[in-house]
């Protein structure tokens, strides 16, 4: 049996400055970069300051070009085949319009050095994404989030990045607004929130590209743009026109609600993509618990790199190599258990989450090995699968304006839609157990006994076929 894989808590921050200080002086290549138009299929025509180009040209940047946007999820949608660079370029795109409606309103007027700062955060957001990362960090917690991982993104911008980001005086407030410091300035929390709020820049680009990619037809209005508005120094959305409540508004953030369920319903929790995830993570889990891989290596590969790696690497794995080849032939692992929300009181919810999302102790590898011991199976043959209990559709939580002198959050309206959308996404959640389609002889059988297995092993029921209540990944979309 392989050894347990730590799973990582966040490490607090580090005054330790980056080394290395950089010439001011441009290259004579650099001295030539102009403004630049790209056309996107999103958002069509963006246009990037020759200072916002000189950053895509860093090979931290160009690196996104070969991360996905969406992981594994092209193995159930083709086309969902978008790279976080594109997403990035769209996030700065959107932080661009959210500037312009906030001064066409007569809400902020912004500095350069604010447009800039704003911008490049933007642009940069997702530099510290590596290959895979939302399953690796998210789901299975086997390295730090990449948005909170100190190590990871001083090396990102240990090097052309960095030096550019120094030339242009941006280096330190860039890598504050990254690592979510505490804000040094008033309006620091005004601005981050038009590129990290709970209804924002990032939020609104992912939303359109995402569903777009995968064929999904479902979009919300631009005149979201011109809700956004500043309320006790925080970025909201104004659902008033002159002390009148604005329904239409209302319609349209709600909306907002909609399209975020559905993807997370029908493409982030899809369980073939869920089954594929869990496959790769364990996949990775293995070989670094054999001394054959380290997380920090991700830092520098892109998606199509690291398989390839990985598949090297795990000559003489043979327990890693059959994930993998199953992967690569779509022979995905198969549920045999399934746990939902119902019935469940917290502290069973509790348990569950230190256990097997948390793998205190090594819990969830103790489980998948007892799993397969039970029924003779091969290491790696069983997959625990449980994300945080904890989800909740943030985005309903974003602060609006009601009237000249009352606002709330838009979670606190009592709206029933609103509601229903939080109760369903919250039901979405399941513990799951994966096997390999491959029991061999008399495989129904065998199933039968490893969901008997889970059972006892679990202190749960399997809620398997029990109704609409308890579909796996797909209860049917509000406002069908």
């Amino acid at each position: 049996m392989s050894k347990p894989v730590k799973t990582f808590t966040t490490p607090k921050p580090s005054s330790k400055r980056l080394s290395g200080k950089s010439s001011s002086r441009l290259s004579p290549r650099a001295r030539t970069i102009r403004a630049k138009t790209i056309r996107d299929a999103i958002h069509g025509d963006m246009t990037f300051s020759a200072a916002e180009v000189r950053l895509l040209d860093t090979q931290a940047m160009q690196r996104l070009r070969g991360i996905k946007q969406l992981g594994l999820s092209h193995l159930v949608y083709p086309s969902a085949v978008h790279t976080r660079f594109e997403h990035s370029l769209g996030a700065c795109h959107l932080a661009g319009k959210i500037i312009e409606s906030l001064e066409q309103r007569g809400v902020h007027r912004f500095t350069e050095d604010e447009r800039q700062r704003i911008r490049t955060v933007a642009l940069l957001h997702d530099i510290t994404h590596v290959p895979f990362g939302h399953t690796f960090e998210d789901e299975r917690r086997i390295a730090p989030r990449h948005d909170a991982d100190i190590q990871r993104l001083d090396t990102m911008l240990s090097g052309d990045l960095g030096e550019e980001l120094e030339r242009q005086g941006l280096l330190t407030t860039v890598r504050s607004h990254l690592l979510g410091e505490t804000p040094l300035a008033r309006d620091d929390d005004f601005i981050r929130d038009i590129f990290a709020g709970t209804i924002c820049a990032d939020l609104l680009d992912y939303l359109r590209r995402d569903a777009r990619f995968c064929g999904l037809t479902v979009d919300y209005d631009d005149r979201l743009l011109a809700l956004f508005t500043r309320l006790g120094g925080r970025l909201a959305l104004d659902l008033q026109r002159h002390g009148l409540f604005r329904h239409d508004a209302l319609s349209e953030v709600v909306h907002v609600l909609r399209m975020r369920y559905l993807l997370t319903e029908r493409v982030y929790f899809h369980h073939a993509k869920i089954a594929a995830g869990a496959m790769l993570s364990k996949a990775l889990e293995m070989a670094i618990a054999a001394g054959r891989f380290a997380y920090a290596e991700l830092f520098a590969l892109r998606d199509d790199a690291f398989l390839h790696v990985l598949r090297e690497r795990a000559v003489g794995l043979p327990e890693v190599q059959r994930l993998l080849s199953a992967l690569a032939t779509r022979q995905l692992y198969k549920p045999v258990f399934r746990a939902s929300r119902d019935g469940l009181t917290e502290s069973e919810l509790d348990r569950l989450k230190r256990q097997f999302y948390e793998n205190a102790g090594g819990a969830r590898e103790q489980m998948e090995a007892a799993l397969c011991d039970d029924l003779g199976l091969p290491a790696g043959s069983v997959i625990v699968y449980c994300p945080s209990p904890d989800m909740a559709l943030k985005e309903a939580h974003v602060t609006v304006q009601l009237s000249e002198h009352e606002s709330a959050q838009l979670s606190s309206l009592a709206h029933p839609e609103i509601e229903t959308l939080l109760l369903r996404h919250r039901q979405l959640w399941r513990l799951v157990v994966l096997a390999t389609p491959d029991l061999g002889r008399h495989a129904a059988k065998r199933h039968r006994i490893l969901t008997r297995c889970c059972e006892a092993r679990l202190a749960l029921p399997d809620r398997t076929g029990e109704g609409p209540s308890s579909l796996l990944f797909f209860p049917a979309s509000v406002g069908k």
